[in-house]
């Protein structure tokens, strides 16, 4: 009888829990059919083609051209045509119908500079003081520009500014929505990549526990076991199939969360047929530039670049505030466009006009209000930049303790592990119950969950890292992304 326990005691060994990283690789014999395994780079490469939200951001380009297309329109050439007719009281009392017919173009210059140029026909008996041709026409040319204020420094010309930076601004937003997708996008893969783990790890404890159970049975109905044996064995395993649903529902919750980044024809798409590869088998990287990657992440984070254009935008206004203090000075050469005063023969005219406005009120309170705006985004850069470079040092902290945390909980799995063995030989030995057994193996599935974790956060880690740097700023094209076909050195 106690050859047949060592004997069963040992055919069990075989069952028992292996922990993640430590699996054989399946024998060409084996039924089951290998899944396609779903990396990160598959999974950012679909958030970049399908996500909505990112798809949504690429419209910011759109509305950055019909705003320099709306402030280009400003100076747009116009064709203007104006018949103007007068009725003027003769003597005996006749009327004389006089007036002109306009054909021109207007034109503006960002500068300031306004004129128009065209032809004007004399309508009946008018009389025409400049540049007559045949007594009743006449050409058009006119100018107007102003002397200091609005000279080049102008509110259109400040808005034609603006708007060509329109462009720069929405490819700024379109990659801050990147790196905050990507970021989430690899957060919730390395989730689901440790829930399938632990997964397939209850599955397997629930088949342990129940090939037990079953040999158990056997041996307690050839009166080689105890039936108090029997029912701790069930027990057990009923045990291990509560844990194993429940490890089941945290896979498929963490699948429902990958789906919000996995879209296809405007849909989510769950990975249900799709596995993750094993992230005890991926590599693990080194940060050795940590001083040049946060340099790095000042320059190309869109946080910052965004809080610059601000300042950028906020600057031309200021411009045009300064100028607005100027005097407004305005000389013009132009023919009269009033039909009362062609019709009575004025001709071109030439003029100086000047206005300034004795307290300034207008001019000093925007230039307050876009002063004060000046300031505020001085501290946001600064707020801006200090908190970038704490993202980078709080992401290398955060690699460097999940490195410890992955040396620490291997050894504590190895001890785990070796407990488990220990108990294993004193009840082949008959000096300690199943009960024991059992508890020593639930610490080893504690201790291969602790690793499995450990490793997940390391790689979020490395996401994290990635995110803070701006890595990911112009989409996963960089070779530092984990992959399922490195190896751990």
């Amino acid at each position: 009888m106690k050859s047949l326990r060592i004997a069963v005691v040992i055919w069990l060994m075989g069952f028992l829990v292996i922990p993640a990283g430590a699996e054989k690789p399946a024998t060409p014999s084996s039924k089951k059919t290998p899944r396609a395994i779903l990396t990160l780079k598959d999974v950012l490469a679909r958030v970049e083609q399908g996500h909505p939200l990112l798809q949504g951001s690429q419209t910011q380009k759109i509305v950055a051209s019909g705003k320099l297309l709306k402030a280009l329109g400003t100076f747009e050439p116009k064709l203007v045509n104006d018949w103007e007719l007068e009725r003027l009281a003769g003597s005996s009392d006749t009327t004389t119908s006089m007036g002109f017919n306009d054909t021109f173009v207007e034109f503006r210059h960002p500068w300031g500079v306004q004129g128009f140029a065209g032809f004007r026909a004399g309508i009946g008996d008018v009389r025409i003081a400049d540049l007559d041709i045949n007594s009743t026409n006449q050409p058009l040319l006119g100018i107007a520009f102003p002397l200091l204020r609005g000279l080049v420094t102008n509110p259109a010309h400040a808005e034609l500014k603006k708007s060509e930076l329109a462009t720069k601004q929405a490819e700024l937003h379109i990659q801050q929505t990147r790196q905050d997708l990507y970021r989430g996008a690899a957060m919730q893969f390395w989730n689901w990549a440790a829930a399938h783990k632990f997964a397939e790890l209850q599955e397997k404890a629930v088949t342990v526990a129940g090939t037990r159970s079953r040999q158990l049975t056997r041996q307690a109905k050839a009166g080689a076991r105890a039936e108090f044996d029997v029912i701790e064995a069930n027990q057990e395993v009923q045990r291990r199939r509560a844990a194993s649903i429940k490890a089941r529902r945290t896979l498929e919750r963490e699948q429902l969360k990958l789906a919000l980044f996995l879209w296809e024809d405007g849909n989510p798409v769950v990975v249900r047929h799709l596995k993750p590869p094993d992230i005890s088998l991926l590599q693990q990287e080194t940060i050795s530039h940590h001083e040049q990657d946060k340099q790095r992440a000042i320059a190309v984070r869109p946080e910052v670049q965004l809080v610059n254009l601000e300042a950028k935008l906020n600057h031309i206004d200021l411009e045009v505030a300064n100028n607005n203090f100027l005097p407004n000075l305005t000389a013009d050469a132009q023919p009269s466009r009033k039909p009362g005063e062609f019709v009575l023969g004025l001709g071109y005219r030439f003029g100086v006009q000047m206005s300034f406005p004795f307290l300034q009120r207008n001019a000093r309170g925007d230039h307050l209000q876009i002063e004060g705006k000046a300031q505020r985004l001085k501290f946001m850069q600064h707020y801006r930049i200090q908190q970038v470079s704490l993202d980078v040092d709080n992401a290398r902290s955060a690699v460097a303790r999940a490195e410890e945390r992955i040396e620490v909980s291997r050894r504590a799995l190895d001890l785990a592990q070796a407990l488990e063995k220990g108990e294993r030989k004193r009840f082949r030995h008959g000096a300690t119950s199943l009960v024991f057994v059992n508890l020593r193996e639930r610490n080893v599935i504690r201790s291969a969950e602790e690793w499995i974790h450990a490793l997940a956060d390391y790689q979020k880690a490395l996401a994290l890292y990635q995110w803070a740097i701006g890595q990911w700023v112009n989409g996963p094209s960089h070779p530092s992304i984990p992959d399922a076909t490195h190896d751990r050195p």
